[in-house]
Parts: C-alpha cells; sequence; structure tokens
C-alpha cells in the first residue's frame, strides 16, 4: 500500500512548517531557505519522508530510539492505558498504578541506594528537577550558602534556563539569550584528542583532576551543591573521558560532601551496553542519576531524577512540616509510565543491554573504525552505540576546517541523500542507532556513510580546502 503524501498535501505541509513552527535548535537563515525534511512514517531502524523515501536512522530519532520504530506492543500498551485512564492527577497524594510500578523499578535498576524518584517529562525538566532538589537538600541541612553547580565544558545538561546555563558547549552559548553567571561553575572539558592548550597530552588527565581540585578550592566547598557530569558527553561530540579522571573527580567531590550527579539522559537504558552507564560502565556510584530518551525509547515524553534514601532522609526527616514545592502537571503521566513499563520489558526480554555491550556495540564501533584511512578523519570515539566521527582538515596537526566550510553539515547532507540520517555538531558527524540494528543494519550505515563522506572530500578537494 503507497502511504506517501500527495506532493500537493506535501508542500502545503512543508509551508506551513516553515510559516508557524519555531524548531528547537532552529538557524534561520537556512531554515527560511530549505525548511524542513518532513518525516512521514517509520518502522524498525527506518524512517520514510513524505515522498516515501527511505533512510537508516543513524541518529535514533534523537539518541532516544532504543527498540526501535513500529513496536506493537508498545503502542497496545499506551492504547490499553489511554482508554483505562488517559490522565492522572500526580499532586501530593495521588499517584496511579503505571507511576508506582515504574518508580520501583527504576529503583531496582539504579545503582546503590538509588531508590527515590521524580518523574517528569523530559531530560532537561529531570536535571531541572534536580537541581531544586539538591537545594532543596542542602537548604534542609542548614547549608543555604551551598548552591553553586560544577559542570565540564563541552557538556549538555538541557534547555531550560537553569539547565542551559549549565550547558557548557560553547556552540549553544547564542549571546542574544541570558544566563546564571554566578550559580554555575565550569571546569574543562575532557577531550583527550584536544587537550587545553600548553598541556601534553600525556599530562592531561592529571591536569584535568588538578584543575577540578582547584576550582573547588577556589569556590570554597561550602558554597557548592553538586556536580553535574555525563558518564560520556552526547551532544558535545561523544566525548569519552579517561576513567582515572571520572574515578578521582567523584572521590574528591565525597571528601568535600558536594553530591555527584551522574546526567545519564542519553547513556541510560542501554545505549552503552548497560541498565546505566555509572557504576556497570565507568565504576562509581552516583548521589543521583537523571534519564531521559531510553526510559520510554521515544514513544512518550519522559523523564526520571534519581537519587539515593541518604538524600530523601533528609528533606523528609519528621517534625519539620515541610513541602517539596516542586513537579509537573504530567509528573507521572500514567500513559508515558506504561510505555516506559513497557519498554523496559522488551529490552529485559530481547537483553538488548547485553547485546549492545557484547555484540552490536563493539561491532559498530569496529566497522566505524575502518573510516580512519579517509583523509578528513581525526578521530573516531565513542562507546558501544555512541559515536561521533570527528572530521580535520589535517589530520597531524589536528587543524579544523575553517567554519564556512561546515563540514559535518555537509557530510549530513550528502549521507541525506543516499538515504542515512546521521547528526552534525560544527565539524563533527554524531551517531546513535536504535539498540535492535543488526550487523547487515551496521555494515549499510558505515558503507553509506563512507561514500557520503568521499562525495564531500572530492568536494573539498576540488574548492581548494584539501590537495588534489
Amino acid at each position: 500500500m503507497d502511504t506517501t503524501l500527495p506532493n500537493d498535501t506535501t508542500r502545503d505541509i512543508w509551508q506551513k512548517d516553515r510559516a508557524h513552527f519555531l524548531h528547537p535548535w532552529t538557524h534561520f537563515d537556512s531554515f527560511r531557505e530549505e525548511g524542513s525534511l518532513i518525516l512521514d512514517r517509520a518502522e524498525g531502524v527506518y524512517t520514510y519522508d513524505a515522498h516515501g523515501k527511505r533512510y537508516l536512522d543513524g541518529i535514533g530519532g534523537l539518541w532516544c530510539m532504543n527498540i526501535g520504530y513500529g513496536r506493537d506492543e508498545m503502542v497496545d500498551a499506551i492504547a490499553d492505558q489511554t482508554r483505562r485512564m488517559a490522565y492522572a492527577n500526580p499532586f501530593v497524594d495521588v499517584t496511579n498504578a503505571p507511576a508506582a510500578l515504574l518508580t520501583a523499578k527504576l529503583a531496582e535498576l539504579a545503582p546503590g541506594d538509588l531508590n527515590k524518584v521524580m518523574l517528569t517529562c523530559g531530560g532537561s525538566t529531570a536535571n531541572d528537577s534536580m537541581v531544586r532538589l539538591i537545594h532543596f537538600y542542602w537548604g534542609c541541612k542548614g547549608q543555604k550558602s551551598r548552591k553553586k553547580i560544577i559542570t565540564r565544558r563541552g557538556s549538555y545538561h538541557g534547555s531550560t534556563y537553569i539547565t542551559q546555563s549549565m550547558t557548557g558547549k560553547p556552540g549553544d552559548r547564542m549571546p542574544e539569550f541570558h544566563y546564571d553567571t554566578d550559580m554555575v561553575v565550569y571546569v574543562s572539558e575532557p577531550n583527550m584528542y584536544r587537550p587545553v592548550e600548553g598541556v601534553a597530552e600525556e599530562d592531561f588527565e592529571q591536569w584535568l583532576i588538578d584543575e577540578f581540585r582547584a576550582t573547588i578550592e577556589r569556590e570554597g566547598p561550602e558554597n557548592i551543591a553538586a556536580h553535574f557530569a555525563e558518564p560520556i558527553l552526547g551532544a558535545g561530540g561523544v566525548v569519552v573521558p579517561p576513567s582515572r579522571y571520572i574515578r578521582e573527580t567523584r572521590e574528591i567531590c565525597r571528601e568535600h560532601g558536594i553530591l555527584y550527579i551522574a546526567d545519564e539522559v542519553v547513556t541510560a537504558f542501554g545505549r552503552v551496553g548497560a541498565w546505566f552507564a555509572s557504576k556497570d560502565v565507568m565504576g562509581i556510584q552516583p548521589d543521583g542519576i537523571v534519564c531521559a530518551k531510553g526510559l520510554t525509547s521515544g514513544y512518550q515524553p519522559l523523564g526520571a531524577a534519581i537519587f539515593s534514601d541518604a538524600i530523601y532522609d533528609v528533606i523528609a526527616e519528621a517534625g519539620h512540616d515541610r513541602w517539596f514545592t516542586n513537579g509537573y502537571t504530567y509528573a507521572g503521566h500514567p500513559v508515558a509510565c506504561a510505555a516506559a513499563l513497557k519498554n523496559i520489558e522488551i529490552m529485559e526480554r530481547e537483553n538488548l543491554p547485553a547485546y549492545v555491550a557484547d555484540d552490536i556495540g563493539p561491532y559498530f564501533m569496529e566497522r566505524l573504525n575502518t573510516l580512519r584511512d579517509l583523509p578528513t578523519v581525526g578521530d573516531i570515539r565513542g562507546k558501544n552505540l555512541m559515536a561521533c566521527v570527528v572530521n580535520v582538515a589535517d589530520t597531524d596537526t589536528r587543524e579544523e576546517f575553517p567554519h564556512e566550510v561546515d563540514i559535518g553539515k555537509r557530510i549530513a547532507a550528502a549521507a541525506e541523500k543516499r538515504g542515512l540520517l546521521v547528526r552534525p555538531v560544527g565539524n563533527l558527524n554524531i551517531m546513535s542507532p536504535p539498540l535492535t540494528i543488526t550487523r547487515a543494519e551496521v555494515d549499510e550505515l558505515v558503507d553509506t556513510l563512507r561514500a557520503a563522506m568521499e562525495d564531500v572530500i572530492a568536494d573539498l578537494r576540488r574548492e581548494g580546502h584539501l590537495p588534489a
């Protein structure tokens, strides 16, 4: 059956979108000229545009389509819960079965004593609520001076006011916006491919550790509430921090009573081969974990802030007549929670985290590394199904292409023409395909990406950006 939209309908949708929809991260000049790619349907690891053209979704929606598109049992779970009860008020002392069951399941899956859960509408609101929780915690302990949040340059934590302020990714810091410049403190990006200027690569990990400790001493540990850290930096370019740096910064936080929060909006639910990356991949026990995306595999919007019994025991101590005045109309939404429960059930039944860790993840990275022979590939980095190609003008000096070349966007556009979606971020191309991807589909992804990159390399040579 032909499911493509008629050309006149497609044109009408394209025009209405261009006229009315302010997209996240709109680049106004290019959007005015090009408008949007209209995606119309999807199945497995593939999505189709309004004209019926098929694309292998190398981005997995937006890091989130973990179990793949078109899972009928997910659709049935969502429909069944919608018919049974489409909404339930979550405030104060009212709950619903999916929300209660989901929070218990998350406590079971999370490491250590992370047994308490705030449910939110997505990753940004989960991070935002975690900040609110932490400030509430320190207020309950009588240490209201502990307000500051340490994050990393190159990080991404969301797009609410405070989470955008916490984000250290330079490309997201538009001068027209306002940011909190008092509460948020940055440390350097742990990118071993690009050490801080003047620091040798072999000395960089220790330099990062020393900088972290010095930052705490400069700001005063009595003023610092928490350190928010992605186990692997996602939107900042799939930067995998060195392991000793991860362990030692966690211990430095513990020494000074600073809470360590793992932002696992991307890394949780199997993407790097574990339910949560903090303990099983990075070897640390955080005080809290923030997650979203793979929690429902994108079938419903939902986020969660999971935190320790130790934090809860402080804020809920009897005799203080306290109210936790934070939350959302759609917190614990029964339909979203039903989707999350079914998503986790599918992942457990199909053993997807182990499939990623032991089979498809290593194979994906192995195949991506075959691209290193191309003259623009400076680095291939990542972990399992979270990966990035770093494009450079000179692989020896690691010099980047001029901004106007826009190589990441050019490669993504060339890949799109060939039926592959990859994400451009400056000089990078990021991939996070569904966890259900097969070896044959990995081969298709890498072979298509190679062909797209060869097209762009040929153009760069003609334009004089690369030697002939």
